[in-house]
Parts: C-alpha cells; structure tokens; sequence
C-alpha cells in the first residue's frame, strides 16, 4: 500500500486530525476509550478508498475528509459492536474494548461513534454522503443476520453466500468509494460507477479471508476457524455442492457436532481441497478483482487511478 500511502500523504495527515476531533468527547472515560480506538487503528484501508475515490473524480475538500471520517466512525462502531457479539478479547493484535471494558460499556461506546458520525455528516450538510453510508450499516446488518440464519441449517447455496457478504462485507467499501466519488463531483453517474466499483472490490476481499481459513496463501497452517464456527465460506460450498452424497453428510455432520474436534476439521479442510474448493474460489475473487479493475480503467490514468489499482491488488494479494 506503500504507493496508495505516498499519493495520499497529505490528505491523511488531514483525515487524521478530523477523525480525531470528531471522536472527541467531554466525559472523561468515554475520552479515554476514544484515545485507546484511535492509538490502536488499523490500516485505514477504507478511508484511503474514500480518500482516492475522492481525488480521482475532482480535488480533495473538505467534504471528502468528513465522508473518510464518517467511514471510520462507522467501521470501528461495527468493530466494537461485533467483539461484543463474539465475545472477542482481542482485536489488531491487542485487547479489544470488549475484553477492558464488558459488554455494557462496549456497545454504548459503538453507538457513540455511530451517533457522532451522524452528527459529523449533519451538521456539515452531507446528506447525500450520510444516506450512502446509512445504507451500508442497514446491509451491514441484514447480512449479519441473514449469515447466522443460514448458519443454523447448515443450507447455503452460492446465490446466498454471495449476498450475504454483498451486503455484511462488500457495502461498506462500495458505500466508501461512492461517498468519495459525490464528495467531490456531485455526479450520481461516477458515484454509480465507483460503488459499484467498491462492491466488486470488497467481495473480492471476503473470498480472500475465505481463503485463509484454509491455509492456501503459505501463512501457515490452515486454522479452520470459519468451520468451527458453522460459517458457510465459498469453497466449502462449493466441496459440499460437488461432493457425493455420502461424503456430503458426513461433512455437514462433522460441522454441526465436531467442529471442536481438530482431526475432523483438518479432514474437511482436506476434503474441500480435493475437491477443487480452493481453486475455485481463487478463480473467482480473482474474476471480481479484474471487474474492479476494468471499471477502474474507464478513468484517465491518474495518480489515484494508480493507487486504487494498488489497493485493489492489495486485497487479494495481502497475506493477512
């Protein structure tokens, strides 16, 4: 991301301050969590999109550094929420602020920041950027929840799959490059383009995490993580649509009552190799990540053309 980074130098020392005054609060334990949040980001890949999505459509204003911070209140109150959910202790390699804080203080903390990223875009007049980025928690959270229906039955087809991360994984990044592109165009038509743009861009990056569940990046062994926990991810989809019956049950089973069971879940990690679960998954987050290219290469060449293209190659290429 090093190219994306340089292109955008100046512009994140000026997210920075933004997202850090819009964080800011008079109660001194809520000022504490917010220092805690903002020492302890992550790569800040979701405003860099906003961000590059902002300069390849017209000059970075101050409207675009708002949508860049809107995009990380949002991204981080999902964060916070969601360890919750999950009872995670751990976030980005640190504890989260479920693990320091509980529960109760958790989920209030991710309202307040869902709350001030309502109020950042209403009190600047964002309302077309605000409407974009509501649309994103909406899908965010029907997606989650549709996922843990599915989860339950163990009955996923592919159409599913695809929209449940269209809609969990895929909408904030489309809603990020679409906030950018209407930040500094005004132009619902390249506000289209780039959503969409973003959508193909994030379900790319979800069949990469897939991915990793099975060890095919030489990140190590395959941790199975998703199996223990019943997620449906592409290539176990695909192994269970093109396996035999016999072997298909005994995979599902193995899923519902041992997915604790290490042996178990390494025999279905293996299974799903066999079967070309993997390869196939591969083919096509690649396939989105050329559709995302493609739509990126009806704009001229361009300093942020070049980064988007970076950060584009970085979602599937990252080996983490």
């Amino acid at each position: 991301m090093k190219t994306a980074q340089s292109i955008l130098r100046e512009e994140l020392v000026v997210f920075e301050k933004t997202f850090k005054e819009a964080v800011k609060s008079q109660t001194p334990l809520l000022d504490r969590i917010m220092q805690f949040i903002v020492n302890r980001k992550g790569k800040q890949l979701r405003p860099m999109f906003v961000l590059l999505s902002a300069k390849l459509c017209g000059p970075v204003n101050e409207s675009a550094y708002r949508a860049a911070s809107l995009v990380e209140l949002l991204h981080t109150a999902t964060l916070v929420h969601d360890d919750v959910v999950d009872e995670s202790l751990e976030r980005r390699g640190f504890f989260s602020t479920y693990a320091l804080w509980k529960s109760k203080i958790s989920v209030l903390v991710g309202d307040y920041l869902l709350s001030k990223g309502l109020s950042l875009s209403l009190d600047n007049g964002d309302f077309r950027v605000l409407q974009l980025l509501s649309d994103a928690v909406r899908k965010m959270s029907e997606g989650e929840l549709l996922q843990m229906e599915k989860s339950r039955s163990l009955n996923l087809s592919e159409t599913v799959y695809f929209e449940i991360i269209r809609n969990k994984t895929a909408s904030l990044l489309a809603s990020s490059c679409a906030a950018g592109a209407f930040a500094t165009s005004h132009d619902e038509v390249l506000t289209e383009k780039m959503r969409l743009f973003g959508e193909k861009v994030g379900i790319a990056f979800q069949i990469k995490d897939d991915l990793f569940d099975y060890g095919s990046e030489n990140v190590g062994k395959p941790t199975g993580n998703d199996i223990k926990e019943k997620k449906l991810t592409l290539p176990l989809i695909y192994a269970l649509n093109n396996l035999d019956k016999a072997t298909r049950r005994e995979m599902i089973f193995i899923i519902k009552n041992k997915n604790k069971d290490q042996e178990k879940v390494q025999y279905v990690i293996k299974k799903v190799a066999e079967t070309g679960g993997i390869e196939y998954a591969t083919q096509r987050m690649y396939t989105y990540r050329d559709e995302a290219l493609a739509i990126l290469h009806e704009f001229e060449d361009s300093d942020a053309r070049k980064g988007l293209e970076e950060l584009v190659r970085y979602t599937t290429d990252r080996r983490y």
